[in-house]
């Protein structure tokens, strides 16, 4: 059995420390999301924090974990008879990313529950954790309908499984804490409110610290025995504070002022729904019981808004996650002149009780602070705040670059802004402009049938959708298609020697359904950041337009990538990634001027694509080209034209079958209708700005027309 790292020997990582101490007091707190770079220890921390759970009373043999004193009525091994169980530790369960739903859920046999009649229920992960720990590392990975089982049981705290009639309901209550790096794109707003609270850790830059960490890392790795035995003492210490703080937990007393502030902040900051204020308040509660203390101060409440809104703040997909500090100390200020009643006089507590010192007071065993990462990772340093401390979380408004002066040119399509850029494009570089306001766009398809991950953009074959046929199960069945089954079965019951009502069913009459659903694509811009585009009202119309395509991006599931073109050369400005958010950030920042290197631009994207179709051969591409269709670059001599070397690279693209979208970006009262003959080279469709506007037309790029590549359409 491997050894878990202490939670006591963790460096840093107050805040992460702290929110997993309070759920572990007070489990109605509701889970913890742990946001952070990679390597930053935050699985460490999760699994270190097990350990330090009380013992649950299950009863004996009963695969639900049914609680003795109140057993479920509707558990699969039931009736249990009230009485004395068993005492066994709490259990963490890991969901990995790539789990099927079977294992989520559980599974029924099939075969038996047509042919017998019988439930033979499998149960899954659910059931493994229910009154325990359910820890999803990399959750924001997790497929759709993997979260969508989640949401259902975070909600109603069971789980249900049904197959074709035959339908199985447990108890599934368990603490969901989740890890994710937010560069791999974020998570759906409907599960992120399911966390009740919300850490950001990051590397710490003290070199010391570093230090520290490194050492009780290699001392763990050599020795994980021995380096857990030095540390026994703190964590038994630990364990008896959990056990002192959930023992005081029922006498907190969370008066109406402590309400109000709660409603004050919750208002103030203008959070969707009212379960930002439920989890706030049973935040304060757990911090007051955590500090020792029978009522709930004004420190309980800053402290809770700080673990329990920055996730909840978040008005768009693209607002970074994060509580303005300043904002919070403004309205608890007013809050105090507008209701000046002081507070009760505190319960003094016991004294040198669990209240006069945090987790992480004194030295360890190995002589440094007791705080640790086994990774090495911590967050900010907390502020000077009344004990418990609570990381300094402040977090400013979305940044976006400097608008260009008020004096810069009018909008303008030709050479003069070509012009500025120069032979190399350096000359005329200009400073980034902000994006305008998007909007909402028609819904841009890849021809054909997939076989992709499960989204919402182009038609493809999956396991959740409307029912076209059966066939044999392929492995595991999934999905039973019953009259299907009926029908193959049917055939052999006198042979089989059937003499009842019952139908005798085998396994090869067994037939799965074929649904058909909508798959995530991948879409890749292809933006000019030439001169022709700088003109300052055209290139942040053109960003508001990226960025809105960006937002039906992230609503339907795809992965993107960005490359752009100017001066001489195209780059490739964010591989294919799943977060969206780091694609809108990289378009935020990007310079215009230069030169037009279309061809280069369109080389470039038939190269990625090349590449992500090996890496993820089933996930179809949309090419979408943000342009006036102009190309201007320097010609070598008897060569080609910079538009004919433009054509031939979209005629390359064409053939590969890669379904394409042309924005046009072209405006004034002359146009060249470039970016048309671009998109018949591509075999795509054009698209002006006006009319990519999901209001703006009937009907829009439903049918791209392209010649798709026979394999990947079938």
């Amino acid at each position: 059995m491997t050894t878990t790292y202490p939670f006591s020997a963790i460096v840093g990582m107050d805040g992460l420390r702290l929110a997993l101490l309070l759920n572990a007091v007070s489990p109605a707190v509701g889970g913890v999301l742990v946001r952070g770079e990679k390597g930053t220890a935050k699985s460490t921390a999760v699994r270190a924090i097990a350990s330090l759970l009380p013992e649950v009373d299950v009863v004996a043999g009963c695969r639900f974990s049914c609680d003795p004193a109140a057993p479920d009525p509707s558990c699969p091994d039931g009736p249990h008879e009230p009485g004395t169980g068993e005492a066994r530790p709490a259990r963490m369960v890991e969901l990995p990313v790539g789990a099927s739903e079977d294992r989520l859920v559980g599974a029924l046999d099939i075969e038996r529950a047509l042919s017998d009649g019988v439930k033979a229920f499998e149960p899954g992960l659910l059931a493994d954790a229910h009154r325990g720990v359910l820890y999803v590392d990399e959750v924001n990975l997790l497929h759709d309908h993997l979260i969508d089982l989640l949401l259902d049981a975070a909600a109603m705290g069971a789980s249900y499984v049904e197959r074709e009639g035959v339908s199985v309901r447990h108890a599934a209550r368990f603490l969901l804490v989740g890890t994710m790096n937010p560069e791999e794109g974020e998570l759906r707003p409907q599960l992120l409110d399911r966390f009740g609270l919300t850490v950001e850790v990051a590397a710490s830059r003290d070199t010391e610290e570093r230090v520290e960490v490194v050492r009780r890392r290699l001392a763990y790795d050599e020795d994980p025995e021995g380096f857990a035995a030095r540390w026994a003492a703190d964590e038994e210490a630990l364990r008896e504070r959990i056990a002192a703080a959930r023992a005081l937990l029922p006498r907190v007393a969370l008066g109406d002022r402590a309400l109000r502030q709660i409603a004050a902040v919750c208002a103030g900051f203008e959070v969707d729904g009212m379960r930002a204020d439920i989890v706030t308040a049973r935040t304060a509660t757990a911090l007051a019981a955590w500090a020792g203390r029978t009522d709930v101060r004004t420190e309980d409440v800053r402290g809770a808004a700080l673990l329990s809104l920055p996730h909840r703040r978040r008005r768009a997909p693209f607002d970074a996650p994060g509580l303005d500090e300043d904002k919070l100390d403004e309205i608890l200020r007013r809050f105090e002149e507008d209701d000046p009643e002081p507070d009760p006089d505190p319960d003094p507590g016991p004294e040198d009780g669990p209240g006069d010192s945090g987790p992480d007071d004194g030295d360890g065993p190995e002589g440094g602070p007791q705080e640790g990462a086994g990774d090495g990772a911590r967050e900010q340093a907390p502020p000077a705040e009344p004990e418990p401390s609570v990381p300094d979380r402040r977090t400013g408004e979305h940044e976006t670059a400097d608008p260009e002066p008020d004096s810069a040119p009018a909008d303008r399509d030709g050479g003069e802004a070509e012009a500025d850029g120069g032979a190399g494009g350096a000359g005329g570089e200009r400073a980034a402009v902000g994006a305008a306001e998007p909007f909402r766009t028609r819904r841009l398809d890849v021809p054909g049938l997939g076989e992709g991950a499960a989204g919402r953009r182009s038609r493809a074959r999956s396991a959740h959708g409307r029912t076209t046929g059966a066939r044999r199960p392929r492995g595991t069945l999934a999905a039973l298609h019953l009259s299907a089954t009926v029908r193959a079965a049917a055939p052999h019951q006198l042979a089989r020697g059937r003499r009842g009502p019952g139908l005798l069913v085998r396994r090869d009459d067994l037939r799965e359904a074929v649904r058909e659903g909508r798959e995530g694509n991948l879409v890749l811009f292809v933006v000019d950041a030439s001169g022709s585009m700088a003109a300052r009202k055209r290139m942040s119309a053109i960003k508001g337009a990226v960025l809105s395509l960006l937002l039906d991006a992230y609503q339907r599931r795809d992965k993107v990538g960005l490359i752009t073109f100017r001066g001489t050369d195209a780059e490739l400005a964010l591989p294919p990634t799943s977060s969206v958010d780091t694609a809108a950030a990289r378009l935020e920042r990007l310079p215009t001027g230069g030169r037009t290197p279309l061809a280069a631009g369109l080389l470039k994207a038939r190269e990625v694509l090349r590449v992500e179709r090996l890496r993820d051969p089933a996930r179809r591409p949309l090419l979408v080209v943000v342009t006036d269709g102009r190309a201007t670059e320097a010609r070598r001599s008897g060569g080609p034209t910079p538009v004919e070397r433009a054509g031939r690279a979209a005629r390359m693209l064409a053939g590969d079958g890669v379904a394409s979208v042309v924005v046009d970006c072209e405006s004034g009262p002359v146009r060249l209708g470039l970016a048309g003959a671009l998109a018949r080279e591509l075999r795509g469709t054009p698209v002006t700005l006006d009319e990519l506007r999901a209001d703006s037309v009937t009907a829009l790029v439903r049918d791209v027309r392209t010649v798709s590549n026979p394999r990947r359409a079938a």
